[in-house]
């Protein structure tokens, strides 16, 4: 495997916490501390459009698949539904006072997880809250949808998985998962392993069709496990981390085949948060504390 750094994205003023696919081939959004929104562009790597200033961090957005619109968590204040092409905003919902980590999407449902312990489940038609799950009183990080078993999985900073189902909302399962703080969780593509990561830098592999029976337990990294996210052929995935590596691992085998950082590969200098691997030219992209995103080229 051969990986090369091809660019690097800068302008943020502050961290950069997330990454989202943006609405045309080789366009993506990135958004951090600094509460800029910004559109890039993979072939024009200078030319980085404001999309939306918010006035505190932000952590999560999602680009709603039918609508267009980019859905941005404000920390402490809510919802922001963003127009990319307009670049102004159409809606807000005053969700929350507690930061929002993130937001994920199901036919008309934003599942939106929050760091007072709530799944918020927000109708997004009608941009109405449905319901509240409250299921632990420490933060909700990630959210995982599972359309094959109709259900979904969140990851909390009490060290567990709860699952549930995406239709009723129903709690179905509680997995004491971590030592410490689930930061990401990712279904494979076909649905039948759930990988989940955080602050206790081990890589968790569990059979989903096996009633989430553990199946590997991997030290994958140093510190913390930020984010987990499959290539678009589902035959790798990489993942970021607080010290300052991405890692790329076989999909099928797990196991480990290359290491990028900033010795061998002029990689980051500091924290990795975000991953985003496009369709664009098989192109993995990378968001950092160094207030850079840096795009590779994966062969």
């Amino acid at each position: 495997m051969n990986i090369e750094k091809l660019d690097t994205f800068g302008g943020h003023r502050d961290c950069v916490y997330t990454l989202e696919r943006g609405p045309g081939s080789g366009q993506f959004f990135s958004a951090g501390a600094d509460g800029l929104i910004v559109r890039w562009h993979l072939d024009r790597p200078d030319l980085g459009e404001l999309v939306a200033h918010i006035p505190s961090s932000v952590y999560a957005m999602a680009l709603h698949p039918t609508t267009g619109l980019l859905w941005v968590g404000q920390n402490y204040e809510g919802l922001h539904l963003i127009d990319p092409a307009e670049k102004r905003e159409i809606k807000s919902l005053k969700l929350t006072s507690a930061a929002i980590f993130d937001i994920k999407f199901h036919i008309n449902d934003a599942l939106v997880a929050l760091s007072d312990g709530v799944v918020v489940i927000v109708d997004t038609e009608q941009l109405a809250i449905k319901k509240h799950l409250k299921a632990s009183d420490q933060s909700a990080r990630c959210i995982a949808i599972n359309p094959v078993e109709r259900e979904f999985a969140v990851g909390y900073s009490d060290t567990s998985i709860r699952i549930f189902d995406l239709m009723s909302y129903e709690l179905k399962r509680m997995i004491p998962a971590h030592q410490n703080s689930v930061f990401t969780a990712v279904y494979s593509p076909d649905f039948r392993m759930l990988l989940t990561a955080g602050r206790d830098a081990h890589l968790k592999i569990w059979d989903v069709e096996q009633g989430y029976k553990p199946v590997q337990d991997i030290v994958a990294h140093l510190f913390a496990i930020n984010h987990v996210v499959y290539n678009p052929a589902g035959t790798l995935f990489a993942t970021a981390s607080m010290d300052k590596s991405i890692k790329l691992w076989d999909a099928e085998t797990f196991r480990l085949l290359k290491v990028v950082d900033r010795a061998r590969h002029a990689g980051h200098g500091t924290s990795v948060n975000k991953l985003l691997w496009t369709a664009y030219q098989n192109r993995l992209l990378s968001a950092s504390d160094d207030r850079t995103i840096s795009v590779w080229k994966v062969a």
